[in-house]
């Protein structure tokens, strides 16, 4: 076998990695994004709410682009790490809600 045909072969498993994590890590940034973005934009809540969600389809494309640029899994998955203090942010009081 030629030695392209080897890198070819074992550079598809990163390459699914980062496709998976750009759909399914963006979709979860970027929802977090847009409910934490709604919640601190200094509007009406309709009108937060209609930026956010505005925003949210160029942070969604934005966030596809950087985990293909990026140059290593584990900085795209610090990047879908934020997610969760984005989503505490964005659902602070339907979580405590739930909780309390």
């Amino acid at each position: 076998m030629t030695r392209s045909a080897i890198q070819s072969r074992s550079a598809w498993p990163a390459i699914a990695a980062r496709t998976a994590l750009a759909l399914l890590g963006g979709y979860a940034f970027t929802y977090a994004f847009t409910a934490a973005l709604a919640r601190l934009l200094p509007l009406d809540p309709v009108d937060a709410v209609t930026a956010a969600s505005l925003l949210s389809f160029v942070v969604y494309l934005v966030f596809m682009l950087w985990v293909f640029a990026a140059a290593s899994l584990r900085r795209v998955l610090v990047g879908v790490g934020l997610t969760f203090p984005l989503a505490a942010i964005g659902f602070w009081p339907q979580l405590m809600e739930v909780l309390g």
